[in-house]
């Protein structure tokens, strides 16, 4: 089938390609990158109509300006999918700004990463059945076979891929707090090995996992070129912001976020005033603050 795919950075380049080798006929749009089209508007007079738009742009407010630029361009009956990270709240309010022209909207999580071209990618999709069917040709050939379902109605895909990221920082922190634990430990151990072993018929084994160990091959055993430093996207936010919005408890999932946030400081205020506490009702030593060069 014929897509305007837009933005070709590392997820929506990939996808093109992989697109491209199944027979689909991709036109693109990017203004940092050599495309077929160079504006949004030539974009849509290379498709046919009824047109398929796929956004692959970073959520927010490029996402925002995109959509509603593609809203004053398309007509009806054609359709736009975001395949970003946006929240789901925005892509059911977009959904509705998209059903007053005519036009179709499709929310589609997308899990893959830049392993994505050869291994395909895990698709979420929300939307209407008859917009989702359009597009449906495209989302089965990015999906490897069994990794991809039309999960609910408008905003259902976003806030599944929301759920999934939350989860994928539980995860994440789980292998970080255990494998400090084996580096600290009396032990002189190695970590590239065990997690190379823990790949075959442990029940931690996991596609993380795996690529923990490429990252121990490619940076060492102690990650020593690696700073610290974690940021997160915000997926993590919205399922904690939701999950008490659903009186559902998540620890694991805000220990993680929390975590990340600690990894970005320099010094903790918070452990300074710990450190203070201890010692005024203790008596406990302090250590004297670095000075700065």
């Amino acid at each position: 089938m014929q897509l305007g795919m837009i933005g070709l950075g590392r997820m929506g380049g990939n996808m093109t390609t992989r697109l491209t080798g199944h027979g689909h006929d991709v036109k693109t749009y990017d203004p940092g990158v050599d495309s077929t089209a160079k504006s949004l508007e030539e974009l849509r007079d290379q498709l046919t109509a009824p047109r398929s738009f796929w956004m692959m742009v970073p959520a927010g407010k490029v996402t925002e300006d995109t959509f509603q630029t593609l809203l004053g361009l398309a007509a009806e009956s054609d359709v736009i999918v975001d395949g970003g990270n946006s929240n789901f709240h925005d892509s059911q309010r977009r959904y509705a700004e998209a059903k007053e022209k005519g036009i179709k909207f499709v929310d589609a999580g997308v899990s893959g990463g830049v392993w994505g071209l050869a291994n395909g990618y895990c698709l979420m999709v929300g939307g209407d059945d008859d917009a989702v069917a359009q597009v449906e040709p495209v989302f089965r050939d990015l999906a490897p076979e069994d990794g991809y379902a039309h999960v609910g109605p408008a905003g259902a895909g976003h806030f599944v891929k929301m759920v999934h990221n939350g989860i994928e920082y539980g995860l994440m922190q789980a292998y970080a707090e255990g494998f400090e634990v084996m580096k600290s430990s009396e032990f002189d151990l190695d970590l590239h090995e065990i997690a190379g072993i823990w790949r075959y018929g442990s029940v931690v084994r996991s596609w993380l996992l795996e690529l923990l160990h490429n990252a121990f091959e490619l940076e060492g055993g102690h990650l020593e070129k690696i700073r610290g430093y974690v940021e997160d996207s915000g997926e993590g936010r919205w399922t904690i912001a939701e999950a008490i919005a659903e009186d559902v408890p998540v620890p694991v999932i805000t220990a993680a976020l929390f975590a990340r946030f600690a990894s970005r400081q320099d010094e903790s205020f918070a452990a300074k005033v710990n450190a203070a506490l201890r010692n005024q009702f203790g008596g406990h030593a302090v250590e004297a603050a670095k000075q700065a060069e």
